[in-house]
């Protein structure tokens, strides 16, 4: 029993040195090296718009002004630092990793919104449809700006972009909820504006869906380039008419969209329409580029 004492007493007193010994060695010395850097942005005055925009843009890590055949880039209608460009960014840089390679190394451009309603929604007589949404008009006192917006797009911010970068030819646009309905009218009036489609639980509401009832005949009179198109749905439960107006989008496209159309339709019933974009963006490029380098 003497002996066990002896033992206790010396174990308590090395525990209490050990400890002693750690408190006195004080804080850790922490240095700041610098700051962590995913691109830059840019202020450009639009004539178009007649304002000025905020563009946030991330290049590869190795980008090179000479790579032969260029970089594609990708487009976030949401792109501000305080949208969706931070975690979109990530996803694509993710995906382009070299021990990834599900697709090329791309630019990735945000654009920050001003006034979101104006400018993703089209031009309509009234707003009389609000009411079957359960939305009030004084929710909406702008709108119907899609068409300046698409010209800026078109004239000016796309030109920029393809000026002042190596740029290659293949461009994708990510529009969720209001900007997926700007996505959509892009596809069906403009579709040679890009080459992939992320289009994310769609404000297709909008006047009564007409985008959608006027869809068919827009599609008819594209142009043969090929178009990926990728359509997520959040959960059918939270609202059934978005859900059921991007089915809708899915068949019409499936159906009229053509033989160079690729189109993939993807239900997420665990996401509701805030919890959607970020999933459904990291399935979208993976239901596009099923693979990555190293699977066979």
């Amino acid at each position: 029993m003497l002996l066990m004492r002896k033992i206790y007493t010396i174990a308590i007193a090395s525990l209490m040195i050990s400890v002693g010994n750690a408190q006195s060695k004080g804080p850790l010395a922490i240095e700041k090296t610098g700051s962590l850097v995913i691109g830059h942005s840019e202020s450009i005055f639009s004539t178009v718009l007649n304002e000025k925009r905020t563009i946030n843009i991330q290049l590869p890590d190795d980008y090179d002004e000479k790579k032969r055949d260029g970089y594609p880039v990708i487009y976030i209608l949401d792109g501000g630092m305080k949208e969706d460009f931070m975690h979109i960014a990530g996803i694509v840089r993710y995906n382009t990793q070299p021990w990834i390679n599900r697709f090329p190394e791309s630019i990735v451009v945000g654009i920050e919104n001003t006034d979101r309603k104006r400018d993703f929604s089209f031009a309509v007589e009234n707003l009389d449809f609000l009411k079957r949404m359960n939305f009030d008009e004084q929710y909406f006192l702008s709108y119907g700006g899609s068409s300046a917006y698409i010209s800026f797009l078109e004239k000016e911010l796309q030109p920029h972009i393809e000026s002042s970068y190596n740029t290659g030819n293949n461009e994708t646009v990510i529009g969720e909820s209001f900007a997926g309905l700007l996505a959509t009218e892009i596809l069906l009036k403009h579709s040679d504006l890009f080459d992939n489609y992320l289009i994310i639980s769609p404000s297709l509401w909008w006047n009564n869906g007409s985008l959608l009832t006027d869809a068919a005949t827009k599609l008819n009179g594209r142009t043969n380039k090929a178009i990926n198109v990728y359509i997520g749905a959040s959960a059918k439960a939270e609202d059934k008419i978005m859900y059921n107006d991007a089915v809708r989008l899915h068949r019409i496209l499936k159906k009229h969209g053509g033989q160079d159309m690729k189109v993939v339709y993807d239900y997420l019933p665990d996401e509701i329409h805030s919890t959607v974009i970020h999933q459904a963006v990291y399935n979208g490029f993976k239901l596009l580029y099923p693979k990555t380098a190293y699977q066979l």
